[in-house]
């Protein structure tokens, strides 16, 4: 049942990281929140498999910081692509 805690941890995490990270309107707004309550509950859910219990401090730190790390580097990557694709397009309609 705890890992609804995890759940919820990510997508506070990735609502942070989208707001942090620069670029906002070149991705939506519920990317960052789903992809990090995704990346908590995978991680949860792993460390649980391996063995980790909800009173290791480990499983709780790794379902908090690997969110964050990842879903950051996600929505740059993201936001790259993004930024790239759409000045590829105005060139080719001769837009800019």
């Amino acid at each position: 049942m705890l890992v609804v805690l995890a759940l919820v941890f990510g997508a506070i995490a990735g609502m942070a990281v989208h707001f942090a990270l620069p670029q906002r309107s070149l991705r939506g707004v519920a990317i960052g929140p789903l992809l990090g309550a995704a990346l908590g509950t995978v991680t949860w859910t792993a460390l649980t498999w391996a063995g980790l219990g909800p009173d290791a401090a480990w499983i709780w730190l790794a379902s908090v910081l690997v969110p964050v790390v990842l879903t950051a580097a996600d929505l740059v990557l993201l936001t790259r692509t993004r930024a790239a694709r759409d000045a590829r397009t105005r060139r080719e309609l001769g837009i800019a």
